[in-house]
């Protein structure tokens, strides 16, 4: 750690339900209410104005000031300000105004959105003094805990599925933590996980610094605003898994606009989800007090969780932006993939195929038009699960290194 950064310090935090407050802790759960924990910002806080944060590094701490530090962060300095892509060819597919991919397929250091929550999580586990961190997760999670422990010099005791991908295995195992397989689904490691952060101790950056953790992912909301020019889009379509993503999105454009960073209206939130696990979907659907835990049956693993703990935030981002949200088939989720790599040149994973799908179906339904510009949020790379297209696509043909056999392709090509 350089000599010369201030000392970090972390910010104390409140309940969202009861508002009840709590010093700085790894502690995700209210006490008073059982409600989840937040970072409590101070309202006096001085905020920077455009000028200011056009001028700093490109990376999500070019925001500091809404993320839940004072001094600076010793760790994971370069995560975050992934490209926003234009893309007009999936624009004409979809039949709406304008598109953007929010490309986190390349956020560093491993591909993925999580990127941006693990760097807040590990400098929240350095604030507090945490010697050890771990995380349950469905792979991307997995991925960015023991890359950025790694950097840090911390242990990390990843916890996974059984049947996770095995690019997602081996992108964990290469970092060096202390990987375990666990038989059952997401929810099972997640339950364990939480029975562990209290045994031993450590930071489950999902579990006990859970309220610190999420924040990270209000920087995406953040770079969307600034990367359009400082304005807001009309929608955004995001992949859910626990909910999080989308409710901090809304968060982050909110604060924003209090900030006076950006005006008019905030974006509708779109939510996508695989049919096969779709636990959210369904209780915006429904429309009933309590969400009904689901077994995931789908390919799309990275959002497969049967008990979300965000749920009823992220119905409630979705509802009160006047959004929606969509459930895709396993077939779906393929289509979309290719859709995206074949307009937008992004080769995303299984979640990212769940948002171009949706988008597609929103856009059917009419709920997206030629009147919107929408963000898709991409938040994982493909080569991530490069097993789940690698059937459906055509097999390259073999020739021999001949003008002839290239023209004889060249012409089936046109006659097709």
């Amino acid at each position: 750690m350089p000599l010369s950064l201030a000392p970090l310090t972390i910010l104390p935090q409140h309940c969202k339900l009861c508002g009840a407050e709590f010093p700085a802790d790894a502690n995700a759960i209210c006490a008073e209410c059982l409600g989840p924990l937040e970072p409590h910002y101070p309202a006096a806080r001085t905020l920077p104005g455009r000028d200011e944060i056009a001028q700093r590094a490109p990376n999500l701490w070019r925001y500091r000031e809404w993320l839940p530090f004072e001094g600076e962060p010793p760790y994971s300095r370069d995560t975050g300000f992934t490209p926003l892509v234009d893309a007009p060819r999936l624009a004409d597919a979809l039949r709406v105004g304008r598109v953007w991919i929010k490309n986190d397929a390349v956020s560093h250091p491993t591909l993925s959105f999580k990127d941006r929550v693990v760097t807040t999580a590990i400098n929240a586990a350095h604030a507090l003094g945490l010697g050890v961190v771990g995380c349950a997760s469905t792979g991307n999670l997995a991925n960015a805990v023991a890359a950025h422990a790694a950097r840090a010099g911390l242990p990390a005791w990843i916890f996974i599925p059984e049947d996770l991908e095995p690019a997602k295995v081996l992108g964990t195992a290469v970092y060096g933590a202390n990987l375990v397989r666990i038989r059952g689904h997401y929810d099972d490691v997640n339950r364990l996980c939480a029975q562990l952060a209290d045994r031993f101790g450590w930071g489950i950056v999902n579990v006990n610094l859970r309220g610190y953790y999420g924040e990270g992912s209000k920087t995406m909301a953040f770079e969307i605003a600034e990367q359009l020019g400082w304005r807001l889009p009309t929608a955004v379509v995001a992949p859910m898994a626990g909910g999080s993503l989308i409710t901090k999105l809304r968060k982050g454009f909110g604060e924003f606009r209090d900030a006076g960073l950006v005006g008019g209206d905030a974006p509708r939130l779109y939510g996508a989800q695989a049919s096969g696990c779709a636990p959210i979907v369904r209780l915006l659907e429904s429309g009933a007090a309590q969400l009904t835990p689901e077994i995931p049956r789908t390919i799309a693993r990275s959002i497969a969780i049967g008990n979300p703990a965000d749920a009823p935030f992220a119905v409630r981002a979705m509802r009160e932006s006047g959004g929606w949200g969509a459930r895709v088939s396993d077939e779906e989720i393929v289509a979309g993939i290719r859709l995206l790599a074949e307009t937008a040149g992004v080769f995303t994973e299984t979640a990212g195929g769940a948002t171009v799908a949706a988008a597609q179906r929103l856009a059917r339904e009419g709920r997206l038009t030629e009147r919107d510009e929408v963000v898709l949020c991409v938040t994982g790379n493909g080569l991530k699960t490069t097993d789940v297209v690698k059937d459906v696509l055509p097999a390259a043909p073999v020739v021999d290194p001949k003008v002839r056999e290239i023209a004889a392709l060249v012409a089936e090509r046109q006659r097709t």
